[in-house]
């Protein structure tokens, strides 16, 4: 069973915890890691963009110019996509780009990003932030500097908190490399952009009853 060092809010180490092998110490597969974030991503787009076609377009009733006698080619109507301001031809429309991933494949994306952030020496496990006595963006710097996870403006950290904390949350609000989640929120996505990631120590009970 891995184990990692157990910090505290002023980078001491005040002891160690164990890890569970199913998350932290499981076989990192890079297929479905891949196919997982790529479905993470197309879920993410609104499919929104829309074009008309020829007969959507206003107007187009009349013929252009008479049939023959002209010397040009016929012309049928303005709308064409061959006239400026014609329909699109193949253009896009509404559409769903959300793919389905079954969840045995979903938890082993999951597991692999886990274990890939503890072999990459990524996650740090803290036993309280304690945000709830100063929660202000100084003293949360403060604790990110002490734990050697960069000062919430370069290196991309992703803080996994227990359950919903307003103080953390106010704490962190204008650092933009600093992302916040519940730990029974996690995805691949948000693991795989850290370059470090804190995990509160009630927050990884959690994380195990969920996923291991």
């Amino acid at each position: 069973m891995p184990q990692t060092t157990l910090f505290d809010r002023t980078g001491a180490t005040v002891g160690s915890v164990d890890l569970a092998d199913a998350l932290f110490a499981a076989p990192v597969n890079e297929a479905v890691l891949h196919q997982a974030v790529v479905a993470q991503l197309a879920g993410r787009r609104l499919g929104t963009s829309d074009t008309k076609t020829r007969g959507q377009v206003r107007g187009g009733g009349k013929k252009p110019y008479r049939q023959k006698g002209t010397g040009r080619a016929r012309q049928g109507s303005r709308t064409a996509p061959h006239y400026r301001g014609g329909g699109v031809v193949f253009g896009p429309h509404p559409r769903s780009y959300d793919q389905k991933l079954p969840k045995k494949m979903r938890r082993l994306a999951l597991r692999s990003a886990l274990s890939a952030k503890f072999i990459d020496d990524a996650i740090r496990v803290v036993d309280a932030f304690g945000m709830a006595d100063e929660p202000k963006t100084k003293a949360f710097v403060g604790v990110l500097e002490a734990l050697g996870a960069g000062d919430g403006h370069g290196r991309r950290v992703l803080v996994v908190a227990p359950a919903k904390d307003e103080p953390l949350l106010r704490s962190a609000a204008n650092l933009p490399s600093v992302t916040i989640i519940l730990a029974d929120s996690l995805n691949v996505v948000d693991l795989l952009n850290a370059d470090a990631v804190l995990i509160e120590q009630p927050a990884l009970a959690r994380i195990e009853e969920v996923y291991a």
